[in-house]
């Protein structure tokens, strides 16, 4: 009736890059997920101490998950799915604010 997990994550796969590194991951699931599985951890470090981070809460709650996706920072992993081609970039310390237009 019910499929292991393990056969549903091994069925179907889609390439994303994590500064740089591709890695593979079920589409079905989140980002945060897909870096905690491929071992990726900080995810990333915080502005004031440095201290490292890593998703607690998992469901958009604790903000430790923030990287940046396709070029916007401050996202959090737990609340986006993967797509194909994703590329991520882990956040050390505080982002450097974008100049107004």
């Amino acid at each position: 009736m019910f499929k292991p997990m393990a056969e549903v994550a091994a069925s179907r796969t889609v390439d994303l890059y994590v500064d740089g590194r591709l890695i593979q991951a079920n589409p079905d699931q989140t980002l945060a997920l897909a870096l905690m599985e491929a071992g990726v951890s900080p995810i990333r470090h915080t502005a004031v101490s440095g201290a490292p981070r890593a998703p607690l809460c998992l469901m958009g709650v604790c903000f430790d998950c923030l990287v940046q996706v396709d070029g916007r920072a401050n996202v959090q992993a737990c609340m986006v799915k993967v797509s194909a081609g994703m590329r991520v970039v882990l956040q050390h310390g505080a982002r450097a604010l974008e100049p107004q237009a």
